[in-house]
């Protein structure tokens, strides 16, 4: 029965994580350059708009991967 706060600790950490990435959905449109910054992917034809925002999933994988690796070294 050990097991039971352990999960309880999971379900609590990524319903964390799930606040933060609401929040950030929520806030993203109001942060300059989120998204418009050099090596965003957009592709503009008759009748096809294809936008990927490449440049901004590596810095923000960057900004999280160095915030969770405070975090969990600290432990």
């Amino acid at each position: 029965m050990d097991s039971v706060p352990d999960f309880g600790k999971i379900l609590i950490f990524f319903g964390f994580i799930l606040i933060l990435t609401g929040l950030f959905f929520l806030l993203a449109g109001k942060i300059p350059h989120i998204g418009k910054i050099p090596g965003d992917i957009e592709i503009h034809k008759k009748g096809l708009d294809i936008y990927f925002p490449l440049a901004t999933c590596l810095i923000i994988s960057l900004v999280l991967t160095v915030i969770l690796n405070i975090i969990f070294r600290h432990k």
